[in-house]
């Protein structure tokens, strides 16, 4: 975290106090923590709102009903540890910034609503996470401009491991309250750390194949979990020569083909949005946004394409993509743009306008976007009371339905979001899943 900055750059002026973590007032003259967003954070603030939260969930499922109670004492006791998410987002001349909080707490809730709501922050405490339960269920829900999905997880593990420690005191008296030695609580900037300039547009603009239809109710939000073992998923995998993140992706490809394209020609690609972290490729660990999108791009010039076809398209799509060289390149761009002084001087205004012109091209690229956080491990102790995790994302423009994947133990579980009602796109998916020999069980929040 920095430090205080010139008030004309950022602060506003008639903010003449503010809230320490006590909840006793202070004047401006103390010192309070700032930090700026980082290159990818900076779009999200422009683009959220009701329609479009930008909220990410990540969830924890215990064997033990939740105590709401313990639970809250455990965000009290782990907050003021993170102070990537002790943070308030302010907005200022040239740049939204964050501005620690140091409010209580927000208020842990049981959840009564769809997930993956806008948050807004004056309801919030000012915060931009929220955490609530159900039943064996904790959620983490995170506004995006935070963090990613590694940030995510870095705190929702802590704030389980807190809370088992307080329902299980013999765990506190062996391991203590302090973080676990893993945790990282780095907030440097690696895209400024690690970019090279550059003026060349490495993202596709063209428009993707959309998938639409009629929509749920406003408000309603569906989810479905496809629940998978990992060795199954594996040697199904090894068979045709594919990692298991290309295989699931090639499988929704062909599903998308199959039931909206009925295996016919199209003027537009079928093309997902992968996440990359980048952290393994540049030697990071910081809780900040660290990710760029590459897209693996099916475009049916005619009839009747295998799955084996589209999955070696999709295959040859993301192996070209995902290397260092590619990646770096991929948000080096974005980042040189940051940097010129025109950009620089602009007021956030203009620069919103300009951004949101960008987003809706990049975003109407891609039929829907397909993330996977990886496999989520546990410190040995708190493994009897962990059952599963789970992780799914907000609609975003022109994407109606999208997907997660994340394991833990020997479970994979790919988790459809969305808003329309027709579910033939997920069915489809894990119907082929089934067909290749792999044993899968569906659980709904809308019925199957």
């Amino acid at each position: 975290m920095k430090k205080k900055m010139n008030h004309d750059n950022l602060i506003n002026s008639d903010k003449s106090e503010n809230i320490t973590k006590s909840g006793k007032k202070r004047s401006m003259s103390q010192e309070i923590r700032w930090d700026k967003l980082d290159n990818t954070a900076n779009l999200f603030p422009v683009i959220a709102g009701e329609s479009m939260s930008n909220v990410y969930r990540i969830s924890v499922t215990l064997t033990e009903l939740v105590d709401p109670d313990l639970l809250q004492e455990a965000l009290d006791i782990v907050l003021p540890k993170f102070d990537g998410f002790n943070l308030r987002l302010q907005k200022g001349i040239f740049w939204y910034y964050f501005e620690e909080n140091g409010n209580p707490a927000p208020k842990v809730k049981e959840e009564n609503t769809y997930p993956c709501r806008f948050i807004e922050q004056n309801k919030n405490k000012h915060y931009l996470f929220r955490v609530t339960y159900f039943k064996y269920r904790i959620n983490l829900e995170v506004f995006h401009v935070l963090t990613d999905g590694m940030g995510g997880i870095n705190f929702l593990k802590e704030l389980t491991y807190q809370y088992l420690r307080l329902c299980h005191p013999e765990i506190r008296e062996k391991v203590g309250d302090d973080l676990n030695c893993g945790t990282s609580l780095n907030r440097e900037d690696s895209f400024i750390k690690n970019y090279r300039k550059s003026s060349s547009r490495p993202y596709q603009t063209q428009k993707a194949y959309l998938v639409k239809g009629e929509k749920l109710l406003p408000g309603e939000f569906g989810v479905m979990h496809g629940y998978m073992k990992i060795p199954a998923l594996k040697e199904v995998c090894h068979r045709y020569g594919v990692s298991i993140n290309e295989y699931l992706v090639g499988v929704f490809v062909y599903s998308v083909y199959q039931e909206c394209l009925k295996g016919m020609p199209s003027d537009k690609p079928i093309r997902v949005a992968v996440p990359v972290n980048l952290r393994p490729y540049f030697a990071s660990n910081t809780t900040k946004n660290f990710f760029v999108m590459v897209s693996a791009e099916f475009h049916p010039t005619k009839e009747d394409y295998t799955f084996e076809e589209i999955l070696q398209t999709v295959h040859e799509s993301l192996r070209a993509q995902i290397n260092k060289e590619n990646l770096e390149k991929l948000f080096s761009y974005n980042v040189s743009n940051e940097k010129v002084w025109i950009a620089r001087i602009a007021p956030l205004f203009l620069k919103n306008m300009a951004m949101k012109m960008v987003y809706t091209q990049s975003a109407l690229a891609n039929t829907t976007t397909i993330t996977n956080i990886g496999n989520i491990t546990v410190e040995d102790i708190y493994k009897p009371y962990v059952e599963m995790f789970h992780a799914f994302l907000a609609m975003s423009k022109g994407q109606h339905i999208k997907g997660t994947i994340c394991s833990y133990g020997d479970t994979l579980v790919f988790t459809f979001s969305y808003d329309l009602q027709d579910t033939g796109i997920q069915k489809a998916f894990f119907r082929k899943i089934a067909a290749d020999g792999i044993e899968v069980q569906l659980d709904s929040n809308c019925g199957l």
